[in-house]
């Protein structure tokens, strides 16, 4: 049986086999949402969980995650290993997932060295529940993400680090060359799961799918085969991740709008452009309080320092450079900028 078929037959029907061809379809989709049996807690609203379990859908995210390759997480099992298991089980927990039983497997740490020193920590899930973070990614995210500011640009659709540099770019062309560079202290380690979920809550209302993502965040992890409760944090390596992180500081991007500030944002990444190292210090006086208020640190005694040049700026750990053309909007054409 392949795959495909393995994801569309349902448990108690060990010989009927469904193929599915090509991306995703709407027709296929909507013929999912009505056979789906469980109940989300929200009547008469969009069953986001059955959406992401069509079959449709599933193969694309099958599709993504092996392009994206990837470890294997705790279970040990490779990406050839994990479809293998998938044609015997996946009608089992496409089941537990449908009447809200499946719980994820812990994600399994990761340590990798950083340019200047130091490691960075990831957490990989199973490659099958790499599958499911996918499959709900590619449901969720296109309702989330168009509430999003548009000086966020890390991890969205259409969106790349030359957006960054562009914009950045204009800012201090425009007299902005104070910057309040900030850097949040173990940002994806230190989330806090009860503030992110209140603030997804107002974003999607599925409570099948809020139930499952919470999940996610508290499955644990294993290092040295020892598996450690989490309580806080959504450890990078799994597909929802950057979406959840632009989910919680989404609310610092709208105070800054809301004061008129000049900022850009990549990721847990916030550069705010002023005038003046006092307007800076009054900025970063703002934003310690508004990220305590979320439960996140700035990291270090960040102070805020003068743009050397208008063509070489930084964003915390990430450095830009951009050729000396004038900024989208003037009567010079388009520039171009690249990362250094």
């Amino acid at each position: 049986m392949s795959l495909g078929r393995a994801m569309h037959q349902k448990p108690g029907e060990p010989g009927r086999n469904a193929g599915g061809r090509g991306e995703a379809e709407s027709e296929a989709m909507r013929d999912e949402a009505r056979t789906a049996r469980h109940e989300t807690g929200s009547p008469g609203r969009e069953d986001l969980l059955a959406q992401a379990l069509a079959k449709a859908n599933l193969e694309a995210a099958w599709k993504r995650v092996k392009s994206n390759r990837g470890r294997a997480g705790a279970d040990g099992l490779s990406i050839a290993e994990t479809a293998d298991f998938l044609r015997a089980h996946w009608p089992r927990i496409r089941e537990s997932l449908l009447d809200g039983s499946y719980r994820p497997v812990p994600v399994r740490r990761v340590q990798i060295p950083k340019p200047d020193g130091g490691v960075r920590e990831l957490g990989i899930p199973t490659v099958t529940d790499r599958l499911i973070q996918q499959a709900l990614l590619q449901v969720v995210q296109p309702r989330i993400d168009p509430t999003f500011s548009e000086h966020s640009d890390g991890f969205r659709p259409g969106r790349r680090a030359h957006d960054v540099v562009l914009d950045a770019q204009c800012d201090v062309q425009d007299g902005y060359r104070v910057v309040v560079d900030v850097d949040l202290e173990r940002f994806f380690d230190r989330v806090n799961h009860d503030i992110l979920m209140e603030r997804l809550a107002r974003r999607i209302e599925d409570k099948a799918v809020l139930r499952l993502i919470r999940r996610y965040l508290v499955a644990g992890i294993m290092d040295g085969g020892v598996v450690m409760e989490r309580f806080e944090g959504t450890p990078q390596g799994g597909p929802l991740s950057p979406l959840l992180a632009n989910v919680l500081l989404d609310e610092v991007d709208r105070e800054l709008e809301r004061r008129g500030h000049r900022f850009v944002r990549y990721a847990d990444d916030c550069n705010v452009y002023v005038r003046s190292r006092r307007a800076g210090e009054r900025v970063l006086a703002c934003l310690t309080k508004r990220y305590d208020r979320l439960h996140l640190k700035i990291n270090g005694k960040r102070r805020p320092t003068p743009v050397l040049t208008p063509q070489t700026f930084s964003l915390s750990r990430r450095s830009f450079t951009a050729d000396k053309s004038k900024c989208p909007g003037s009567k010079s054409s388009p520039h171009h900028a690249r990362i250094s």
